[in-house]
């Protein structure tokens, strides 16, 4: 079963916790996982791109000159694609990019993304961030006693934390988000993971801590 670090709202550190297996079951399918990611960024693209044929630019409507006697090579119009100024040869068009996938596969990819954190040891959890008010500087202090003040870092809490989401604006590295809301995506563009322990009991078992046998 895999484990992370636990810190306490103040920062101190403690015993190290289970993760839910509901989330974190060890399994890693590099191959969904890539689907996944790719199939994310397909469906960001505008697909707004496109270019004039020949057809679209203006002018060209007569031949340039005539067939034969010129002593040069007969052009229809100056706005073939070989002319300055002329239309584009297989140009983009607008299009979709959007991919399709099953909602399954969307879980896997996304177990698969935490546990890729996992087994790195990139996953922290805190037992809460305690704000009655958006306190940048608190947070930012906090993150530096857990050691990811210097990473890219997704904070993933229980629901909508406002006073936390407000605290972390002007943190560039940092996000804030709700742990159900979380795709692969997110997760492994963040190098370093903070759950809250409540959002972590909401996924289903919660995190235990180990048992510590003293030598």
């Amino acid at each position: 079963m895999l484990s992370a670090r636990y810190f306490s709202a103040a920062g101190e550190r403690g015993d190290a916790v289970q993760l839910p297996q509901e989330l974190f079951d060890g399994v890693v399918h590099e191959a969904v996982l890539h689907q996944v990611i790719k199939a994310h960024l397909a469906n960001k693209r505008q697909g707004t791109a496109a270019t004039k044929t020949r057809g679209m630019v203006s002018g060209g409507n007569s031949k340039v000159w005539r067939q034969k006697g010129t002593g040069r090579a007969r052009q229809g119009s100056i706005r073939a694609p070989h002319w300055r100024g002329g239309g584009v040869v297989f140009g983009p068009s607008p299009r979709s990019y959007h991919q399709d996938v099953p909602k399954k596969v969307k879980a896997l990819a996304r177990r698969s993304a935490f546990n890729t954190r996992a087994l790195a040891e990139q996953v922290t959890v805190i037992e809460r961030f305690d704000l009655d008010a958006p306190k940048t500087r608190r947070v930012s202090e906090l993150l530096g006693k857990l050691g990811v003040s210097e990473k890219k870092v997704l904070v993933l809490t229980e629901g909508i934390n406002n006073p936390l989401f407000l605290s972390v604006r002007n943190l560039p590295n940092v996000r804030v988000m709700p742990l159900r809301e979380a795709s692969a995506y997110d997760v492994m563009t963040a190098s370093e993971l903070v759950i809250e322990t409540a959002a972590l009991q909401a996924v289903g078992g919660g995190a235990e801590k180990e048992e510590t046998v003293n030598a």
